[in-house]
């Protein structure tokens, strides 16, 4: 058994670089994104298929509190059958379990709980493949962004969530003495002890299209601030977070803890196991990502509860002009095409003057710039194979209607087709749809199209696109904006305008960055500032609502 401390011990030069990255926000990451074998090592990637495959059509190997039956709900969206069943808990037992093995968690000091927790990734990190595969067989994702995003990037994402809880609970110091001066006598003498308490038992809501990357903030920083965790995934994509948590618990119990400190909780759809376990009175946090509707409800209803939450978002372009035209099209196309536009950061709404833009290649009409855009399209998805590794698969029916709904629209500038994988033939892939409308087309614009759907819609002028960006995002949320502009005056407005509505910009973006990719340690994800998300992945706030920090206090 490794104590708490030896795995602090071990881990402390990687918790000191996290913690210094979070303040520097450079770039620095924890684990290579390449599943290169120069990288990983000759065998992880056959390693990872075979684990992966072996769990297909099989029960998924983990103890869970109060099981009763299993279930089985995955449908990969490329085709492959899964049939992989999990226990199905009981959710009261799932909350008292959790509450059981929590004082012996309190006890551990927030540098031990780190050291687990850094423990716990870096295990993750050596299943990287294995998780690829889940990932991809579950979400849609072609396999390097399954690996990418569902890899080493959800895995530095909880490495700065870690990061973000370690600094605040060694904020103030675990013990101090007290010295008062007192007039004509001896000086009061008090020695204290400031210990966390973390606030409660923690709920973890996965999504189904970034199943690791949304969830390991949350389950990281509950954890680290010594809050037991149950995580729920999304019906439709159980297994990433299987592995997780089975992992979580090897970790825990060679520790020396109760592996029922992270707990798994999957449900049949329909069960409502989420609003169950959300509004328990035992359960004190609450982080989800997902639709607005249940979004909403969970901060309406789990009152008891902190609730972090990243719902739904009108993300938003304005173009007002640009001196790398090809550039903008090409990084744009890119945007809307990556992963099928299944991401809550992909732009849905380019805002353009009705009178136009001036450009390198010359003034171009609204018109134009939606024919532009959408032969870039066809241009970056003309060949089956590399658009299937850029767009990935429709990960449910829900966003193959929505698509279907915006391509029988009466000004498609860019209508959807299907796209045939050969490697995948039982895969679903469609390039996006692109609709012309005008600003007076509030309805179909205000309504978030979550998938590869969006829209050029014609404004008065660039300052009306801003007052649209401000009105729309302050209503529905957003968590990216863009602006495209060579004039300085329009970039300084648009990032007042930005300010306004609560959201982060990105500015005349035309290489190898785009608008719809954050980087951990550096890049804000979600702001708390618009009605899209709660918080931010990660800062202070994402952290300090976890924790409770209690004193005591004797004469010495």
């Amino acid at each position: 058994m490794t104590t708490p401390a030896g795995f602090y011990e071990t881990h402390a030069e990687l918790l000191d670089q996290a913690v210094r990255a979070t303040t520097v926000r450079d770039y620095w990451s924890a684990f290579p994104e390449s599943p290169s074998k120069s990288v990983y090592g000759e065998q992880a990637a056959p390693d990872g298929e075979r684990a992966f495959r072996a769990l297909l059509g099989g029960t998924f190997p983990i103890e869970v509190p109060g099981a009763a039956g299993t279930v089985s709900t995955e449908r990969s969206p490329w085709g492959l059958e899964l049939g992989i069943s999990y226990p199905k808990a009981d959710p009261l037992a799932l909350v008292a379990a959790a509450r059981a093995a929590t004082p012996a968690w309190r006890a551990v000091n927030p540098q031990g709980r780190a050291g687990v927790a850094a423990e716990i990734i870096k295990r993750i990190n050596a299943r990287s493949f294995e998780l690829a595969h889940a990932v991809q067989h579950t979400t849609g994702q072609a396999f390097v962004m399954a690996f990418q995003a569902g890899g080493p990037h959800a895995q530095d994402r909880a490495l700065e969530a870690v990061a973000y809880a370690l600094a605040a609970t060694t904020r103030i110091p675990a013990t101090a003495e007290w010295t008062k001066p007192q007039r004509g006598g001896d000086p009061l003498r008090l020695a204290k002890t400031s210990t966390v308490v973390g606030r409660g038992v923690g709920l973890v809501i996965g999504c189904n299209t970034f199943p690791t990357w949304n969830s390991y903030p949350g389950l990281f920083a509950s954890l680290v601030t010594g809050n037991p965790v149950i995580v729920k995934p999304h019906p439709g994509a159980v297994l990433p977070l299987a592995i997780t948590v089975q992992i979580c618990r090897e970790v825990l119990a060679e520790a020396g803890q109760s592996p029922d400190l992270v707990t798994l909780a999957v449900e049949e759809p329909g069960d409502g196991i989420a609003a169950t376990l959300a509004t328990h009175p035992d359960v004190r946090i609450v982080d989800f990502t997902g639709s607005s509707e249940f979004g909403n409800w969970l901060e309406a209803n789990a009152r008891q509860a902190v609730v972090y939450t990243e719902k739904a978002g009108l993300n938003t372009v304005v173009v007002d002009s640009t001196d790398d035209y090809k550039g903008l099209l090409r990084n744009l196309s890119f945007s809307l095409s990556l992963y099928s536009g299944q991401m809550c950061t992909t732009p849905q709404n380019i805002l353009v003057p009705q009178g136009g833009i001036e450009t390198d290649a010359g003034h171009r009409s609204v018109d134009e710039f939606g024919a532009d855009l959408a032969a870039a399209l066809d241009k970056l998805l003309g060949d089956p194979a590399r658009a299937a590794g850029t767009l990935g698969a429709i990960v449910n029916d829900g966003v193959l209607a929505r698509l279907t709904e915006a391509d029988s629209a009466a000004s498609v500038i860019h209508r959807t087709a299907e796209v045939a994988d050969a490697s995948n033939p039982g895969a679903t892939i469609r390039t996006p749809v692109v609709v012309r409308l005008d600003a007076a087309d509030e309805k179909a614009y205000t309504r978030e199209w979550f998938g590869p759907v969006s829209f050029v819609i014609a404004t008065e002028s660039t300052a009306h696109s801003l007052r649209v960006l401000v009105e729309t995002v302050r209503a529905h949320g957003a968590l990216t904006a863009l602006v495209h502009s060579t004039n300085p005056e329009v970039l300084s407005a648009a990032r007042e305008a930005a300010l306004d509505a609560g959201v982060h910009l990105a500015e005349n973006l035309t290489g190898g960055v785009f608008v719809n990719q954050t980087a951990a340690f550096s890049d804000l994800h979600g702001s708390g500032a618009n009605p899209a998300a709660t918080a931010s992945l990660s800062d202070d706030h994402f952290v300090t609502g976890r924790f409770f920090t209690l004193q005591s206090r004797h004469h010495v």
